[in-house]
């Protein structure tokens, strides 16, 4: 299906719950957010229908966040019957990693195709005050279960904040080609962030892991290298280490023109854009009788909704719910 603006939108974005184990800076307060309520979250059932419809509009790569996706009950079984949806070619999930020592070999046997896991430093006392929990080395063991499992590529996402771990971008670099991952910088978006100064533009990332490890090459073809692509990051390829490092640059260089994404909130809101206040809901047709063909009328018109670009210093980011509401 493509938008009015000749885009193929063949890739939903599910969030299966907004809870978290996790209580980052940048995501969201230390004491957390209201929790919605139980009826308030879609059934696993009725996004399993939800993702069932969406291929008719067609979509063929999914992925699952939270929240942090993993503490969702049930989230193995859903998985294994969204895999059994033809039409759905691809499954990924993005997850902060620390419930995946136990269950990334299970993910991969229930069809999960790929991970990205959210990883902004390598320092254990940084790792505390940034996520606000003591994980990380519980989180390494979980990228090593993950590789134990099969998954290639991982990808790791890093977002580069001035002044918590600007001074670990080659040390997280060094750390992915030491296991083999993908790299992939995001700049900060403004939710939750009061520090405007923290703000790292991809150039600047950039211009670090030049000096440690000399000029790369950019790969024009994503798929020569990642099989799986790499969505809308602009990969780099340092030849003498081996590294390939992505930069998703929502900021400093929009991708909006490229953009082939619809995003299903936890309590049922369809997001054309993420940097956009509006939302459809599309809960109430899950939940009134309403025929596939509706919920599937709804689909198309959110897909026609897409804007042409975002407006991130509008009115519309301002009136936006959190990341961490809207799904990462």
């Amino acid at each position: 299906m493509k938008d009015d603006f000749g885009r193929n939108i063949d890739y939903l974005r599910i969030s299966l719950t907004d809870r978290c184990n996790f209580r980052c800076t940048y995501c969201m307060p230390a004491e957390g957010i209201e929790m919605m309520n139980h009826s308030d979250i879609l059934s696993l059932e009725e996004i399993l229908r939800l993702a069932e419809i969406s291929v008719q509009t067609g979509v063929g790569k999914v992925r699952l966040t939270g929240g942090e996706p993993l503490v969702r009950k049930g989230v193995l079984g859903f998985l294994k019957n969204l895999s059994a949806i033809d039409g759905i070619e691809n499954i990924s999930m993005t997850t902060n990693g620390f419930l995946l020592e136990e269950m990334a070999a299970d993910l991969k046997k229930n069809g999960l195709n790929r991970l990205n896991i959210s990883l902004d430093t390598l320092n254990r006392e940084k790792f505390k005050k940034t996520c606000r929990v003591d994980g990380l080395e519980k989180v390494i063991k979980g990228i090593d279960s993950a590789i134990e499992a099969g998954f290639q590529p991982i990808k790791l996402n890093t977002v580069a904040v001035r002044g918590i771990n600007d001074d670990e971008i080659s040390d997280l670099a060094e750390f992915a080609v030491q296991k083999n991952l993908v790299l992939r910088f995001i700049e900060q978006m403004p939710f939750n962030v009061t520090d405007k100064k923290a703000y790292m533009s991809a150039a600047e990332v950039l211009v670090k892991l030049e000096k440690r490890f000399g000029k790369p090459k950019k790969i024009e073809d994503k798929r020569k290298l990642i099989s799986a692509g790499s969505g809308p990051a602009e990969l780099y390829h340092f030849e003498e280490s081996g590294l390939i490092t992505g930069f998703i640059t929502p900021i400093s260089n929009h991708f909006c023109g490229s953009c082939n994404r619809l995003r299903l909130t936890a309590d049922g809101k369809l997001k054309p854009c993420l940097l956009s206040g509006h939302e459809i809901d599309i809960r109430q047709k899950l939940r009134d009788g309403s025929s596939n063909e509706m919920i599937r009328e709804v689909l198309l018109s959110a897909i026609c909704m897409k804007p042409e670009k975002h407006n991130i210093n509008g009115e519309s980011i301002r009136e936006n719910r959190g990341m961490s509401k809207i799904g990462g």
